[in-house]
C-alpha cells in the first residue's frame, strides 16, 4: 500500500490523545533514535494532536534524568505551525527497585504527573513479583493512571481489585479474550489499539475501554490509524477510541 492510498483510507481522521508515545532508543536494537523533535514531527505528520510522552532513558538507563527530560517537553512548539504541543509527560519507575519506584512517583506527583509506565519486559521483571504490585498499590491509591507493557494474560493481576486505572500497551488479538474476562469487574482495565490487528478486533471491545496508542516513534502510527478508519465503530465511539477515552482517564 502507498503512502496515497494509506492516507486516503485514513482520510480525515484525527487522533486527539495518543497514550503510548517514547522518546529516546533501545541500544540492542536497530531504530530511529526518537529525539523530541523527531517524535513530535511524526505525530504531527499523522494527525495527532497529543501524546502521554515516556522515557526510553528513565526505562532503561536513569529514571530521575529521563523524567526530567519528559517534564521540559510540556509546551514544546509544534513542528506544523499549529500551536503548542500537547505533550502530557508520563513518569517512569523502575520496577527492579520498588522502594525508589515509590519515592519517584512521590516526587512527580507534585510536579503534575498523573500517569506512570511501566516498562516490565525490558526491565526483566515478572508479573508475581511483589515490586509490581507495590508500585501498583501506590499508583491506585492516589488515581494515577498506569500505562503498562507485558502480557495481560499475567499483568493483569497485580492491578486487580484496587479500582486502579490501567492502560494494557501490549494487548495482543490473540489474548483480547482473557483481556475481555479479566475487564468485566475491573471497570479501570482499558486496552490500547496497537496489537489489535484487524478492524474486528477493535469491534469486539466495548468501545469505551479502547485507547489508541501507536508507540510513535518505534512502531508505525499509520497502522493503528488504517485500522481505526476502517473499523465498523461509529462516529462517536471513534472519537471516544481517538483521545476522548484517555482524556476522561487523566482528567
Amino acid at each position: 500500500m502507498t503512502a496515497f492510498d494509506a492516507g486516503e483510507l485514513v482520510g480525515e481522521l484525527e487522533v486527539t490523545f495518543d497514550v503510548d508515545v517514547l522518546v529516546g532508543a533501545y541500544p540492542d536494537r536497530d531504530g530511529p533514535p526518537g529525539t523530541p523533535e523527531s517524535v513530535l514531527a511524526t505525530l504531527a505528520g499523522h494527525r495527532v494532536r497529543a501524546g502521554a510522552v515516556a522515557s526510553l532513558r528513565a526505562a532503561l538507563f536513569d529514571v530521575r534524568s529521563g523524567n526530567d527530560e519528559v517534564l521540559t517537553l510540556r509546551g514544546t512548539p509544534r513542528t506544523d505551525g499549529a500551536g503548542a504541543a500537547d505533550v502530557v509527560p508520563v513518569g517512569t519507575v523502575d520496577l527492579r527497585d520498588p522502594i525508589g519506584a515509590v519515592r519517584e512517583i512521590d516526587r512527580l506527583e507534585p510536579l503534575g504527573v498523573r500517569a506512570i509506565r511501566l516498562f516490565p519486559d525490558e526491565q526483566g521483571v515478572e508479573a508475581g513479583f511483589p515490586s509490581v504490585r507495590h508500585v501498583a498499590k501506590r499508583a491506585a491509591a492516589s488515581g494515577l493512571v498506569v500505562l503498562t507493557g507485558g502480557d495481560v494474560r499475567r499483568f493483569w493481576q497485580p492491578f486487580s481489585g484496587l479500582d486502579a486505572k490501567v492502560v494494557f500497551l501490549d494487548t495482543h488479538f490473540y489474548h483480547l479474550g482473557d483481556f475481555l474476562v479479566a475487564a468485566t469487574d475491573e471497570p479501570g482495565f482499558h486496552t490500547s489499539t496497537r496489537l489489535l490487528n484487524s478492524p474486528d478486533a477493535l469491534e469486539t471491545v466495548p468501545a469505551d475501554r479502547l485507547v489508541f496508542g501507536s508507540r510513535t516513534p518505534h512502531y508505525e502510527p499509520v497502522v493503528p490509524l488504517l485500522r481505526l478508519a476502517t473499523s465498523g465503530l461509529a462516529p462517536d465511539e471513534i472519537a471516544a477510541v481517538a483521545g476522548g477515552n484517555a482524556r476522561r482517564l487523566f482528567g
